[in-house]
């Protein structure tokens, strides 16, 4: 498994441990043991680390990438060439079973370069020769998450910025259970790919989700501000010119917010049989804000 450390792989770690599976992680940095973990000390660009972390696997699960990077030669690095390198390893270990995990900006590979990296990536997937499936997550929500904290501290002053459009959303826990089912599958969800969401029909407007984190942190009122599409891009250039590279809303990512449409594609969801939501997208909201104020996030 590659971005165990992060986000979405940490969670889907820990439920790949909790279903029997032993997880050979890739990771950059020293990590404490775990139970049914072997830590695997490498990169995306050492192959010698990818061949060790594949070596008498029965799936590799791929879930590490790159999000907020300054150059679209950097985007291609940590994505599209970085999931070379993880398929050259599964085939030269022998494993077939390959698991990927993409975005819905794969869709729309001309809005920014992150969304051609990873329709980039996907096409490196579907010419492996693989037994690979593909996951388009839409906004991930849940304990750990720093991309939508920002979302959660505005709606605790009962005030929020959002772009226009509608969006998907699944919580990291419901995302993993899948990654774990599809890890092991090998029959119906060969050469798929997947775009699950948290059931809501048609997805969540950007201010009806806003108002439902609101609810999370006990805000029964919300005062929403819908932010054009041209002052997020100059928000994008100006946030780089003062940050720099610790910048969050780069030029490429506020593009890629502005576009109006990352609801998840009706008809891509899994099967039923395989994996279906169950977790109402309240309560996982709910969680989500106790983790974050046990931490102190909050």
């Amino acid at each position: 498994m590659t971005g165990a450390t992060g986000f979405v792989g940490g969670a889907t770690m820990r439920q790949a441990v909790a279903a029997g599976w032993h997880v050979r992680a890739l990771t950059r940095r020293p990590q404490p043991e775990r139970d049914g973990v072997t830590w695997i000390a490498g990169a995306l660009d050492r192959t010698d680390s990818l061949a060790q972390m594949a070596a008498g696997a029965d799936v590799v699960m791929h879930i590490a990438g790159v999000v907020n990077v300054p150059t679209r030669a950097a985007f291609e690095a940590g994505n599209a060439t970085a999931t070379a390198h993880v398929g050259d390893a599964a085939r030269q270990a022998g494993v077939r079973r390959f698991v990927h995990v993409s975005s819905l900006a794969a869709r729309e590979p001309a809005i920014s370069n992150y969304g051609w990296s990873k329709e980039r990536a996907e096409a490196v997937v579907k010419d492996s020769g693989l037994d690979w499936t593909i996951v388009r997550p839409p906004a991930v929500f849940g304990p750990g998450d720093t991309e939508m904290l920002d979302l959660f501290r505005m709606a605790r002053r009962g005030i929020a910025l959002i772009p226009h459009g509608r969006m998907s959303a699944i919580y990291v826990d419901e995302l993993a259970r899948l990654l774990v089912a599809l890890a092991d599958d090998d029959s119906i969800s060969i050469s798929q790919i997947y775009e699950p969401d948290d059931g809501k029909p048609t997805g969540w407007s950007h201010r009806g989700f806003a108002r439902a984190v609101a609810r999370a942190v006990g805000r029964q009122r919300l005062s929403t501000l819908a932010t054009p599409a041209l002052l997020l891009k100059a928000g994008g250039r100006i946030d780089r010119l003062v940050r720099r590279g610790r910048a969050k809303l780069t030029p490429d990512r506020a593009r890629y917010i502005a576009h109006p449409d990352w609801v998840a594609t009706e008809g891509k969801c899994p099967p039923a049989e395989l994996w279906r939501p169950e977790m109402d997208t309240d309560d996982a909201l709910a969680e989500t804000v106790r983790w974050y104020r046990r931490e102190g996030w909050l």
